[in-house]
């Protein structure tokens, strides 16, 4: 999730994450961490202190990223891959679903 302010709408973090924040904790599915809510925003570094988030903030652009919760202690909450759509070498387009019951290995690489 990248915000561009030190505090995150409440709404807008739950929408991106899918935790609920209720007054003590914030939940997903059965887990659930003491976390405090006093009003609609949050700190990005709390969020991250108590959730386990990765907090990476770039101060030339003003933007704050909050990594995947690793509150379990590893660092994929699964090992199911996010659904996504590119053009093929000839133009179609390819769905990573499409290979959803095959193994699949994916290999990132950038020139930065």
């Amino acid at each position: 999730m990248i915000v561009d302010a030190p505090e995150v709408p409440v709404e807008e973090f739950e929408r991106a994450t899918g935790w609920r924040l209720n007054p003590e904790s914030a939940c997903r599915g059965p887990l659930c961490v003491p976390l405090p809510r006093p009003g609609p925003t949050l700190p990005v570094g709390l969020l991250a202190e108590r959730l386990g988030m990765g907090l990476v903030h770039d101060d030339a652009h003003g933007l704050w990223a909050l990594g995947p919760p690793a509150v379990t202690g590893r660092a994929l909450e699964s090992a199911d891959a996010p659904d996504f759509e590119l053009p093929d070498p000839q133009g179609d387009t390819f769905r990573l679903s499409s290979l959803r019951g095959e193994k699949v290995v994916l290999v990132a690489w950038a020139s930065w």
